[in-house]
Order: C-alpha cells, then structure tokens, then sequence
C-alpha cells in the first residue's frame, strides 16, 4: 500500500510522463579543476548527484520527450563562454550568480558593481527558452547545468521577510491586498487599501489554499517546478547552505577566470538578520500543528529531492 504522500509524489510525476529529459548520470568534467583543496567538495558533489539520480530514477518514468520543452527551461539562463546553463532558484544566491553569469559573459568586469536593478530587470543574460528547439537541445546535451537550493523552510521565510516586512511596490499591491481581504477578518480600511502588514499566518494560509485569491510566485514556488530536477539532469547541485564553497568549486569546474569568486555580500536589506534555522522556528510558532504539517507537505518533494531533514 502507498502511503498518501507517495501517492502525492507518483501524481505529480504523472503528470510530465513522456517529457523526461534526464539520462544517465555523467561524471563531471574535472579537468580544470586545479589544487587538492576541492576533494571534500567533490566528494559532497557526487553524493548529491547521485542520491537525487536514485531518487528520479525510483519515481519517474523515462520516456522520450515530447511536450513542455519550453516551459520546462523557461528558468533556466545561459552563459555561451563557458557553456553553463543555470536554473534560477529565488533566495538560493540567485541576484549574486546572476551577476557572476553576467562577469562570465564579458557584460561585466566585476560582480559588485551591478545593482540590484541591473541584475533583475536589465535583460541582460538570455535564458534557455529564447533559443530554438535546436539549440535548447544542444545546450542541454552539451553545457554543465546547475541547480542551487536550499531549505524548504528557510527559503520560504526569506521570501515572505522580502516581500512583506518591507515596502514593496509589487507584493504589497498585488499579493497582499488580495491575502488581506480573503484571510484577515475585519481588515480595516488601510489594510485593504495598501496591501501592507500581511502575516506569516495569513501568507500560509494563501499558500495552501487550493482556491487561492492571486496565483503562485517563483519566490516560494516548489524547486521541483522551477527547475524540474528529474526531467532534466543538472551536473552540479549546490546548497545555499555552502554557497560560497559550492560555487567556487563550480567555477573551477567550468574554467571561469582565476580572481573571479563568488560575491559574499546580501544582495538586498543588508542590515537584516540572516534567515537561519532560529529565525525559522520564531516564524513557525505562529502556525498551528496542521498548518505546519501541510507547509511541510507542500515542500515535500523539494525535502526528499535535496536530503534536506525535516524541520
């Protein structure tokens, strides 16, 4: 007998049956990879291929491609140079890799001097689905293709302490004026005017409603419908929670210029505290017992996928 969750999982591969990309696992081109300093690294790196190899190859089903080409690499930027292909992960490092694909690609001579604008909305890196069938095809067999993830949790209380504990222009209006009117009794005026002052609460219970006001954001979407790590095979897997080693591995790997690290600085709110484990737990005391279980539901592939322990 399947377990309710296994039953979840089984459906949510069924629904890409016929669209598997992935093949089998390819070792890493090391070759450029200089010094002994990344064995431990390396090692890490193989035992998160191989763990979400196994885990894909237990729940999907591989059959040839033959729809969502588009959609399912409509995350993912391109670098030519150096033939990387990288799948963008909201508060995973996603502002600081995209500068550093920017430097790659010769649009910049430094990672820290590109804005915040300039990396989001400059339109300056080209992402896969731009490309023609073709040279979607020969980019996906032919260029090292990363995933950087991190916590289910974590991400998600970095998303919500972005977008909601600050003035923004977008979230505010759009998504908080509509979680606000749906889930806060007796809003007042102001509230249901601006859309500002939403609770962690309140934003949890728009994310698990199946009848939600306003849809879905990349910035708490599930990483197994960013990216889809078992259609299509990434060569690495970093971790936020090692980014900087991880990613300065990967440049190695890739041949990326020598003094060419990866940024250290918090891309926005600089002067917040870091979401960790701690911060999470305050966020999660505000949620009842179900609540809790059903947000842990609804990342659980992304745990099972990345070995992440459950909260």
């Amino acid at each position: 007998q399947l377990s309710d969750r296994q039953k979840m999982t089984e459906s949510t591969f069924s629904r890409f049956r016929g669209v598997y990309l992935a093949a089998a696992l390819h070792p890493l081109n090391k070759t450029l990879v200089k010094g002994g300093k990344w064995k431990d690294m390396d090692s890490a790196q193989e035992k998160r291929r191989s763990f979400l190899h196994d885990f894909c190859k237990k729940y999907n089903s591989r059959k040839k491609l033959r729809t969502h080409l588009v959609h399912l690499v409509s995350r993912i930027y391109v670098e030519d140079r150096h033939k990387v292909l990288y799948c963008e992960v909201p508060k995973a490092g996603c502002s600081n890799w995209k500068r550093v694909l920017m430097v790659l690609n010769g649009l910049a001579s430094s990672a820290y001097n590109i804005s915040h604008d300039d990396v989001h909305y400059g339109k300056h890196l080209r992402k896969l689905d731009s490309y023609d069938l073709k040279g979607i095809y020969t980019r996906l067999n032919t260029y090292t293709k990363t995933i950087f993830v991190r916590d289910p949790m974590e991400r998600l209380v970095s998303a919500f302490r972005d977008k909601f504990e600050h003035p923004n222009s977008y979230y505010h209006p759009v998504f908080g004026k509509a979680i606000i009117k749906k889930y806060r009794h007796n809003a007042n005026e102001e509230a249901l005017k601006t859309g500002s002052g939403v609770k962690f609460k309140e934003f949890i219970q728009y994310l698990l409603d199946s009848q939600r006001p306003v849809g879905m954001d990349i910035h708490w979407e599930q990483v197994s419908k960013l990216c889809y790590p078992c259609l299509i095979s990434y060569d690495f897997i970093g971790k936020f929670e090692t980014l900087e080693e991880d990613a300065n591995y990967f440049l190695q790997l890739v041949g990326a210029p020598a003094e060419l690290k990866f940024p250290k600085f918090k891309d926005r709110h600089s002067s917040d505290e870091r979401t960790s484990a701690e911060v999470v737990r305050q966020y999660l005391k505000e949620l009842s017992k179900e609540e809790r279980q059903l947000t842990y539901d609804f990342y659980y592939l992304d745990y099972l996928m990345f070995n992440y322990t459950s909260p």
